[in-house]
């Protein structure tokens, strides 16, 4: 490989001089592009000589416009034949799918170029007769490529361009095998791009196999000056596991967001905490893969427009997502893989803006806080839970920001021979006063007041064995972790699937602070397996509690389940033995 470093010149080049065509400048220019990012800057060059690519860097940072600017110049339009392409863009989800398409169809409008994003959940009829036509770009997920290649409703016969975008995603989510299904059915002679934020050894023999002499472009972090913070303020809490959704409440109340992502694991923890959020006051929607397509663009226009404030996500809505004004992020679990964390957060912040990302942890995750911190280079702030002192003061600083919007907008005559009247009874300062804890009492009004302090939790060192998480929570919080969030409609009052209720008394198992591995299972969509099958298996056959299955990734063939890694082997054995769906299927550790 051969490296290219972008240089730090006095003047940073225009689109023009980096070698665009005038027609895909001026589309820039009426987007309201002003100047190249660094990637940008760092990639068109080479991607417009035709060279390969293999481009690191933080998602945010101009990705699609830097693969997408020169796979449109490089077009000829409507040179292509009956279900052919000339360009084929892989991403890893639906949304990123329809955002990339957009972006390339905006960019190229005045060149006539066609686009056409294929993803599941979306009629394959309608593909189908698009398709039929021919299409210059294809956007799609791999899972449903791989569809049409099989039915030959694709073919890559005259593909010139291949970009993988977000390619450590696609692997995570376990499209391995069919990235290399398509690429094997390209020409030799295309050029490929693979763009990615991390660069994990799966990355690096892709790039090895499939790329030719590529160009390889990192973009640093970016350099923060002495005194400055980091544009994304990133914070911890560590709270027990019963006390997570009463500090996420708290936590919430105290920051004021305009927009925030919540992060969760599972689609159930997301639709209770959804309904859980706007019993609260807050206005929060569900987004999750068992909603169905109509379903989910419904509520992405309706969080794109801040019709709503909160997103509730399991890692669908990870990643591709730009939201203007998006103010924070929130992490109700730890994600397992540091990756994914620097991914979540990475809807924050984005283009230059000011972002928070807060993540909610137990006792037992702090590790996972270091390992985070490692991969990203900075340091996450762990503070502490808000008190009802601290929430108490939010609510009156609201109250006295209303108050003073009242007072510089005037037109306060009508009232003034109330507080008159008054005045000729009680001290002035005691009027204002009741005034202010009226409008105080109004808007807490249906809120119950925070009167239960949650327990400060040190995290556990990794040195030490973690004690069974809940116990002494239990023991300090007895009455109100069991009254209090019940009181308010909030989650953790029942067990979830898988986990015994509080009080009863856990099997023995190795230790809470554990690593996970990776188990591949050879049966996928196509034969129906569900998440809820693969842990059943687990929990049924291996005697393994179903809170301790970490990540589920479907893919039609295969699937990949996180599991402790002390318990892996034990797993594996068990599986062998057991039968999916009436069939035995191949079990072992997954090699990627």
């Amino acid at each position: 490989m051969t490296a290219n470093t972008p240089s730090d010149a006095a003047t940073t080049p225009t689109f023009e001089q980096l070698g665009l065509k005038p027609a895909l400048v001026e589309a820039l220019s009426a987007l309201g592009y002003e100047e190249p990012t660094p990637i940008q800057r760092a990639s068109l060059p080479p991607l417009l000589a035709g060279k390969d690519l293999l481009g690191l860097a933080a998602t945010g940072t101009g990705k699609t416009a830097a693969f997408a600017l020169p796979l449109l110049q490089r077009l000829t339009p409507g040179e292509h034949k009956a279900f052919s392409t000339s360009a084929l863009v892989l991403v890893p989800t639906r949304e990123l799918a329809m955002q990339v398409a957009e972006a390339i169809h905006r960019y190229g409008q005045k060149l006539g170029i066609t686009v056409l994003p294929l993803y599941g959940g979306q009629p394959i009829g309608q593909q189908l007769r698009v398709l039929k036509r021919g299409v210059d770009v294809v956007v799609a997920t791999p899972g449903r490529a791989l569809d049409h290649l099989k039915r030959q409703s694709l073919l890559l016969d005259d593909v010139q361009t291949v970009v993988l975008d977000e390619a450590d995603e696609m692997l995570d989510m376990g499209f391995a095998e069919d990235l290399e299904s398509i690429l094997e059915a390209t020409p030799e002679t295309h050029q490929t791009a693979l763009f990615s934020a991390t660069l994990p050894p799966r990355i690096a023999s892709i790039a090895e196999r499939h790329l030719h002499q590529p160009v390889n472009v990192r973009i640093a972090k970016e350099k923060v000056a002495p005194g400055t913070g980091p544009r994304v303020r990133q914070t911890a809490y560590i709270v027990p596991r019963p006390f997570k959704a009463a500090t996420l409440g708290r936590v919430l109340d105290v920051e004021a967001p305009t927009a925030a992502i919540i992060f969760c694991r599972t689609r159930t923890e997301v639709d209770e905490l959804t309904v859980s959020l706007n019993g609260r006051g807050w206005r929060a929607q569900a987004l999750h893969g068992g909603m169905d397509q109509s379903q989910r663009d419904r509520v992405l226009k309706q969080f794109k427009t801040h019709a709503i404030e909160l997103l509730v996500a399991t890692d669908v809505a990870a990643r591709g997502l730009d939201i203007e004004k998006l103010s924070h992020v929130v992490n109700y679990d730890v994600p397992n893989a540091p990756e994914a964390y620097v991914h979540r957060i990475g809807r924050t912040g984005r283009a230059g803006r000011e972002g928070v990302a807060i993540t909610l942890a137990e006792p037992r995750e702090h590790r996972l806080l270091r390992n985070i911190e490692k991969l990203t280079g900075q340091k996450i702030e762990v503070a502490t839970v808000p008190t009802v002192a601290d929430l108490r003061a939010r609510r009156l600083e609201l109250v006295r920001a209303s108050l003073r919007e009242v007072l510089v907008a005037g037109e306060l005559d009508s009232y003034r021979t109330v507080v008159e009247s008054l005045a000729s009874e009680f001290d002035l300062m005691e009027v204002a006063a009741a005034a202010v804890k009226l409008l105080h009492d109004a808007q807490v009004e249906g809120q119950d007041e925070e009167d239960e302090e949650i327990p400060l939790v040190a995290p556990h060192s990794s040195s030490e064995r973690a004690p069974r998480p809940g116990k002494d929570a239990r023991a300090a919080a007895r009455p109100g972790a069991r009254e209090r969030p019940a009181a308010k409609g909030w989650p953790g009052t029942k067990a979830p699937p898988g986990e015994e209720p509080r009080g009863v008394k856990r099997r023995a198992g190795p230790t809470e602070d554990f690593e996970m591995a990776r188990l591949y299972i050879g049966v996928g969509r196509q034969a129906g397996i569900r998440p809820s099958d693969l842990v059943g298996a687990i929990t049924g056959e291996a005697g393994v509690e179903g809170r301790r299955i970490g990540a589920i990734q479907i893919s039609d063939g295969f699937s990949l389940v996180e599991v402790p890694e002390a318990m892996a082997d034990q797993i594996v054995t068990a599986l062998k033995q057991a039968t999916l769906r009436g069939k035995k299927v191949p079990v072992r550790r997954d090699k990627g």
